[in-house]
């Protein structure tokens, strides 16, 4: 098998795709540039830039008020999405840190977004089983510890409505996904993808969107 395209991402294609995607306003911009100086050992657990603009589409396409994300960082994704939101829209983020979120909470106050993200700070496996079974959820964006995925991933079908969409960061994780005694983090992924791809629920393609994005849509019923 061969691949269709042999385009290389340079660093003047990249930045040629990022000035023809969406900007990013002051306050995300803001946000992606403390990231980077608070916390230089560990932003790349930041979404890439142009997850950002993708993400919001997402949310405009599907029509999602009510989108779960299962870690949350510095709140740039959680930013994103919740600018997509209509007024009424609500986002449950889960991540178990204050010190990185205390700076999301402050993008988002700035971007007048904080009365549509509650932050609940708890193991996300936690918060997810709180959560009413019945589907209800419109979007999910699960972007955590890689060893827990499959284990959010049965927590969140359930609840997803038909159609609604999970969204996957990593799943090429650094291309760690091709060792078969991969271990740890890369171990997690390349089950996580293997599951999902078997999981009869869903629909979904994996895409070679910054570290590989995988798009998951809860098939809608037979009439």
């Amino acid at each position: 098998m061969t691949k269709g395209n042999s385009t290389k991402i340079t660093d003047e294609l990249y930045h040629y795709m990022l000035d023809h995607n969406p900007p990013l306003d002051e306050v995300q911009r803001g946000l992606v540039a403390k990231t980077y100086e608070k916390f230089p050992d560990v932003a790349g657990m930041q979404s890439a830039e142009e997850q950002g603009p993708l993400l919001a589409f997402l949310v405009r396409l599907t029509g999602a008020r009510h989108i779960v994300e299962v870690g949350t960082f510095t709140g740039f994704s959680t930013l994103s999405m919740a600018q997509a939101l209509p007024a009424d829209g609500l986002i449950v983020a889960c991540d178990v840190s204050q010190e990185w979120t205390a700076y999301g909470r402050e993008a988002w106050e700035a971007a007048g977004v904080a009365d549509r993200i509650d932050l609940r700070i708890a193991p996300a496996l936690d918060t997810l089983r709180a959560m009413p079974r019945e589907p209800h959820v419109d979007m999910a964006y699960v972007d955590a510890d890689k060893e827990s995925q499959i284990a959010y991933w049965e927590e969140l079908v359930p609840r997803l409505r038909p159609g609604g969409l999970i969204v996957t960061d990593n799943t090429l994780f650094h291309g760690s996904v091709l060792d078969e005694a991969a271990t740890g983090a890369a171990a997690g992924v390349r089950a996580y993808n293997e599951h999902v791809a078997a999981d009869t629920r869903m629909e979904s393609v994996l895409l070679a969107v910054s570290d590989g994005l995988t798009l998951s849509r809860k098939r809608t019923p037979n009439p």
